[in-house]
């Protein structure tokens, strides 16, 4: 009875995200699991159906949020790092296993948020050039964003099948690779108090500032997910 209020409250939601798997192939195998996991793409829950035999779908909610500081590009910043996804995968067995192989995308909310801090006591170098940072002086502070690509392809190997015929309680495994694009960056400054040709001098150091930003950070279009998890099947 549980399994039955399950499936009918799930295939509506999975048909209206577009799978095109006949809902004949949920009800052939009537498998379904929900799972707790954490990795790099943070800490969540995960919803696991059986498709056919062999392959299954699977989604769920990932996130996780950060503070710290680093510097990039000779300017001092405090960070908020905040990962935030949705994965909606298909999952392929080849052999009947454990071993799985998959494929799909992640609906991807991951981002940076920043401010500069003065370093030297009071002063910030934006592409070579100093200027003095802090309330009434050259400017009032600096705040940064870096975000990705709202949907980001996936493609990865795992192991572990939570709606395995074996057991009810699974321990599941994840290696792969999310593609979520060149990272767009923004650097803004904020209260300046300079004359208008020196401000049109500043304007055209922070779009190099953002440029040589994207540049260090560039490798972070591909984005690792490792993750470890629990599953139990109904």
């Amino acid at each position: 009875m549980k399994k039955n209020v399950l499936k009918q409250t799930l295939l509506p939601a999975l048909l209206a995200i577009g799978m095109s798997a006949p809902v004949a192939a949920f009800a052939g195998t009537g498998d379904i699991a929900l799972g707790v996991k954490g990795g790099t793409a943070g800490m969540g829950g995960e919803l696991t159906v059986g498709l056919l035999d062999r392959l299954n779908f699977r989604t769920g909610y990932n996130s996780f949020n950060y503070k710290g500081n680093t510097t990039q590009s000779d300017i001092a910043y405090d960070y908020k790092l905040k990962l935030q996804s949705i994965p909606l995968l298909l999952d392929l067995h080849p052999f009947g296993g454990g071993f799985r192989v998959s494929s799909g995308v992640f609906i991807n909310n991951n981002k940076v948020s920043s401010t500069a801090k003065a370093s030297n006591i009071s002063t910030i170098t934006i592409d070579g050039v100093t200027y003095t940072l802090g309330a009434g002086n050259d400017i009032g502070s600096v705040t940064g964003k870096v975000d990705f690509n709202s949907t980001a392809p996936y493609l990865g190997i795992g192991w572990g099948n939570a709606v395995g015929k074996n057991s009810h309680l699974s321990i599941t495994f994840d290696a792969g690779i999310m593609f979520q694009g060149s990272p767009k960056v923004a650097l803004t400054p904020n209260d300046v108090n300079l004359p208008a040709p020196q401000q049109a001098i500043l304007d055209d150091h922070i779009v190099q500032e953002e440029a040589q930003l994207k540049n260090d950070i560039k490798d972070l279009k591909y984005y690792p997910i490792i993750s470890l998890g629990l599953a139990y099947k109904f």
